[in-house]
């Protein structure tokens, strides 16, 4: 019992070693983790943000409602080693698109609004080219979750094939019916936005008209869903789904470290859990042998690569692979 008891703690303290605490959102993680020599590279994306601020980001509620599963005949599919949805449909505008939900954990209504807004362009084959509303599904949407302080992306999308979405631009962009209404704030200490707190982020309230000035009214601008579906946690279909039908929306556990991502391909390193997080995912491929998907954050261009990050494919890893949605436009 004794000579267990050594072995679990000796396994307890390798761990420990491997893995020191350190201050979240430190130059400490960033050195630890580039000194580690694993597949990405970490930075200062949030030199003046408050830890509050980044944890309220992660509102995806993970393991909730399912939608039901499509699965797609992938066998004969002949799929490339790499894909970039923006490189296959390069007349769809909005795959190089990199919103900022702000201050509130609106994640999993980004990862949808954006692959809708893909989806609509791509099977229109580019003749319709609209922004969807973050804003409409963020605020509207009651059955989705808590608005600013998480939500579900099965039930966004359901809410897309029931009840239909809007269009609406970025913050202060004055384009569509239903723009988002809260700024974005300043990831660094220098900037000309406000500075990036836990406070504030409450979800604002669900209008049903479209901003002054914007033609046609509400109802009239609304995209509907055909269908909505869970893609299977297999990383065969989910690639058969992006090449075959656009970017997918994807959710994941998020750790202290992946805030710190620059480039390459993301693994949890360091740290401890913050919560779940929903983005787009727009393809895949291999860098020095590694395995990743390509996905968008809503974190604003001055976060990662641009905006965009790659996390490691074919190992569920962080659950990635798990929580994917879509559906097909009307």
């Amino acid at each position: 019992m004794l000579h267990v008891a050594i072995l679990l703690l000796a396994g307890i303290l390798s761990v420990s070693v491997a893995r020191p605490s350190l201050p979240p959102l430190s130059s400490d993680v960033v050195n630890y983790i580039n000194k580690m020599n694993t597949t990405w590279k970490a930075a200062h994306n949030f030199k003046s943000a408050d830890y509050s601020y980044v944890q309220k980001l992660c509102g995806t509620k993970l393991n909730g409602p399912k939608l039901p599963t499509m699965v797609q005949y992938a066998g004969d599919m002949k799929l490339p080693e790499e894909f970039d949805a923006r490189q296959q449909w390069p007349n769809c505008p909005t795959l190089k698109e990199i919103r900022d939900q702000g201050s509130c954990g609106s994640c999993w209504a980004f990862g949808a609004a954006e692959a809708i807004s893909d989806r609509v362009c791509i099977h229109s084959n580019a003749l319709v080219s609209v922004e969807i509303s973050s804003q409409d599904l963020l605020t509207c949407c009651s059955e989705c979750g808590y608005g600013c302080n998480g939500g579900y992306p099965a039930a966004a999308w359901q809410f897309w094939t029931q009840e239909g979405l809007v269009t609406g631009g970025l913050y202060d962009s004055h384009v569509g019916c239903r723009p988002y209404t809260i700024p974005p704030c300043e990831h660094h200490v220098k900037g000309s936005r406000p500075p990036c707190t836990g406070e504030g982020g409450e979800t604002p309230k669900c209008v049903n008209v479209c901003d002054a000035g914007y033609t046609p009214g509400y109802k009239e601008d609304k995209y509907y869903g055909k269908t909505s579906y869970s893609v299977s946690p297999n990383e065969k279909q989910i690639q058969a789904e992006i090449y075959k039908n656009g970017p997918v929306e994807g959710a994941f556990t998020v750790y202290e470290d992946f805030p710190m991502y620059k480039s390459g391909v993301y693994q949890h390193v360091s740290g401890s859990l913050l919560g779940g997080h929903a983005i787009k995912i727009l393809g895949w491929g291999v860098e020095g042998s590694v395995p990743y998907w390509l996905c968008a954050n809503s974190w604003n261009t001055d976060w990662g690569d641009n905006g965009f990050f790659k996390i490691l494919r074919g190992s569920d890893h962080c659950g990635i692979e798990s929580e994917i949605v879509a559906g097909i436009p009307k």
